[in-house]
């Protein structure tokens, strides 16, 4: 078993101003503006199609991420209660908002269950406000009712045999490296990491980017439109 990481000290923490600053810009558009700094490929960093938003009315989660390896598939096998309470102090030491990510490492990840109203209610209670698994969750009404942001693979009526492995190491869920204390911001589109070394100038980077946009799209609308004249100008979707 890991021990939890200090991610405190790596974590660059932002200001509550630019934590809602971020939170209040859509995920594409905040992809659009990671794009500028050309810290990753244009290619990486965000989960694509096999993690689905489930609670699309909440809006935009934005957090630090808590990293968890997961297992409920595997029969007969006992939980550690050293593990359990790595999680929770993990979870209570974190730098908040924070985000579960919960990478399934079970044989049957179609089958998972890594967390229900019993966990979620801990999890809220300590700082979480969102929740990211390449495997299931179940107890979802309850779950929503909590007001816990909710992206996973698909949900399942039964918990298996549910078991914490390792907490707060890099994990790879949907093709995206995570590492404890990254920031992650997700919406009805999707999830994206934010480079912790540019956090603190995408939001301003996102309404420039808005800005551009919105004058191409009122030349598209306007009298004046023309292929030619669309032509000449820098079209990015």
């Amino acid at each position: 078993m890991s021990q939890p990481q200090d991610i405190s000290s790596r974590a660059r923490r932002l200001s509550q101003e630019q934590l809602e600053a971020l939170k209040a810009i859509d995920t594409p558009t905040i992809c659009n503006a990671v794009e500028k700094f050309r810290v990753r490929s244009e290619v990486e960093g965000y989960m694509g199609m096999d993690i689905r938003c489930l609670t699309p009315e909440f809006g935009t989660m934005l957090g630090y991420a808590i990293t968890v390896t997961v297992d409920s598939t595997t029969p007969g096998v006992p939980k550690s209660n050293a593990v359990w309470q790595a999680w929770l102090r993990a979870m209570d030491n974190g730098p908040k908002p924070g985000v579960l990510i919960l990478k399934d490492i079970g044989p049957q990840r179609r089958k998972s269950a890594h967390l229900g109203e019993m966990m979620g209610t801990m999890a809220k209670r300590l700082g979480v406000v969102g929740v990211v698994t390449d495997g299931g969750l179940r107890d979802i009404v309850e779950l929503k009712r909590l007001g816990l942001h909710l992206f996973c693979a698909g949900v399942v009526p039964a918990h298996g045999n549910p078991r914490l492995i390792q907490v707060n190491m890099p994990v790879e869920v949907d093709g995206v490296l995570i590492r404890p204390g990254d920031l992650l911001h997700g919406d009805i589109n999707g999830l994206t990491t934010i480079p912790l070394s540019v956090a603190d100038q995408v939001a301003e980077a996102a309404l420039h980017h808005r800005t551009a946009e919105a004058a191409l799209l009122a030349y598209i609308n306007s009298p004046e439109f023309s292929v030619e004249g669309l032509g000449q100008r820098t079209v990015r979707h």
